[in-house]
This record gives structure tokens, sequence and C-alpha cells, in this order.
């Protein structure tokens, strides 16, 4: 069991609920929330990470890019302590897991197989498959650059608009900014992780945009993602005319200001190991204070 707890990696968990975290936040605004559909949409969001986990770990070993000179945390397949083949059957486990999660979570949603039922159910099936094809098979899309956008459409636009739909069975689109802000910072989290393997991805044909554009344009570009993200969501707070109590998030604010000032000055990409845990903890924060906020209204 403890070797699969580490396969798991439950520390990637926090950046996955902070999509949760903010959709339903906003749901609470909009006094639209709904207990049930939080904790289920919590539940789903842990197994697909899990599962995405998994998947990455089974992908990346299979294309060698997981060996002894890759700077992260070993994984699974690679230390020995897991097979291929029992690997290939976790995804499949928890692909089924987060397939009847999801529907759960539907159903609790909306009662019935509705047009909102069927569009929801097709997300998940397609977050599904982005989890697993992300490092697995001949067409991964994370080997060609595409993992950027895959994880700003995910934990960004479907993470954060998904939950608050399921909560409000309605589209708004002042959601689209917290959205935004969380689909940038998900995304410096993913930049720290390329920036760090960026020599061994280069060797094994991992073609992440850090390995297309090298260092200097990946530290400028994890300036703008940081900045963008604060932006976006400082105009939702302005739009909204928001009460001073929604602004509780930017307590959070130097945190990723030391962040952005490590990218900067860093010069071993090993260095950049307790950056990648130091943004997904301070996005984390984020969202549990807009959350906490949002119900002190």
């Amino acid at each position: 069991m403890k070797k699969w707890i580490k396969a798991f990696r439950l520390q990637t968990l926090p950046l996955a609920f902070s999509c949760i975290l903010i959709g339903s936040g906003i749901s609470v605004f909009q006094e639209e929330f709904n207990l049930q559909v939080f904790l289920l949409a919590i539940l789903t969001a842990t197994l697909l990470q899990i599962l995405s986990n998994l998947a990455n770990d089974y992908g990346d070993a299979i294309s060698g890019v997981d060996n002894h000179g890759r700077l992260g945390p070993q994984r699974a397949i690679q230390s020995g302590e897991i097979t291929q083949s029992e690997m290939k059957i976790a995804v499949i486990l928890f692909s089924v897991l987060s397939l009847l999660s999801g529907l759960w979570l539907l159903l609790n949603a909306f009662g019935e197989i509705s047009l909102s039922f069927i569009t929801l159910f097709l997300l998940g099936i397609l977050s599904i498959a982005a989890a697993i094809k992300y490092t697995v098979g001949k067409s991964a899309y994370g080997y060609s650059g595409l993992g950027d956008i895959a994880v700003f459409i995910f934990f960004g636009l479907v993470g954060v608009g998904g939950s608050n739909f399921l909560h409000t069975n309605q589209l708004d689109l002042e959601t689209l900014l917290p959205a935004v802000t969380i689909g940038l910072f998900a995304m410096g989290v993913l930049n720290l992780n390329n920036l760090r393997d960026i020599e061994n991805d280069a060797k094994f044909g991992k073609n992440t945009v850090i390995v297309k554009y090298g260092v200097t344009w990946g530290k400028n570009y994890h300036y703008a993602l940081l900045c963008i993200g604060w932006l976006t969501f400082v105009t939702y707070l302005l739009l909204l005319s928001a009460p001073l109590l929604t602004f509780l998030p930017v307590f959070s604010l130097p945190i990723f200001i030391a962040n952005a000032m490590a990218v900067k000055n860093h010069q071993e990409p090993k260095e950049l190991i307790a950056k990648l845990k130091q943004l997904a903890i301070a996005t984390f924060l984020f969202s549990v204070l807009f959350f906490v906020s949002s119900f002190l209204q």
C-alpha cells in the first residue's frame, strides 16, 4: 500500500482542489452553493489527479524520460517498486473510478439526464482521456508542447467554470476571469516542472515549450503567467464591486512574488524543485482564502 500511496503523489492534490474551491466559492456569492456537489467534486478531482499521476508515471517510463538523469522525485516504475503491467491496471482502475464518481456528481447536480448532464459527462470523458494521453501513446500531447494549453483548459476553464456550473446550472461570463487566473497559476507550476527537467526532456524527445524556446524565455513566460493571473483576478473583484473581505487572497501575494524572484535568480535546475511546491501551495492558499472569504461576505 505504501508504494501505491507514493505513486499517487498526493502532494499534487492541493492544485487539483484549487479550481473546485474557486468555482464553488463563486457559487456562494451567487447563493447557489451545494455542499454535496462540492464534496463529490472534490472526490472526482482527487481521482482524476491520481489517474493523471499514474498515467504520467507509466507514459514517461515507457518513453525513457524517467531515468537517473531526471531531477524530480523518483517515480514508481523508475524505482522498480511497481511494474509497467501493474501500473497499466491501476490506470484502467482509476479511469473507471473517475467515471463513476463523475456520474454520481452529475446525478446529484442535475437530478436527471438533461442537456447539461450530457455536456458535463462528455467533458468528464474528455478529462479522463486528457489525463491519460498527456504522456501515454505515440500521440502524447505532453511531448509536443501542448501540455500548457491542456493545463489551462482543464485546471482553469473546465475546472473552475465546470465546478461553478454544477452548483448553479448556468454560465456566467465573469466566472471566466478567476478561471483564467487558476489556469495560469497551474501553467506556472507546469512551467517550473519543465524548467527543472529541460535537459533530460530534450535528451529524450519531450518537446515542452521550454525545450523549444529555452530557459530565458521560460523565465519571462513564468512572470507573465503570474502577473496576468493576478490582474484577471483583481479585475474580477473590481467588476463585481466585491466586498473588502473578498480580497483575502491578496495575503498570498508575497509567496507568488518570492516565487517569481526565485525563478529569476536561479542558476541550477535543481533549485526549482522546492519552488514548484511553493507555487502549488501558494495557489492552494489563494483558493482557500477566496473560498473562506465567500462565506464572510
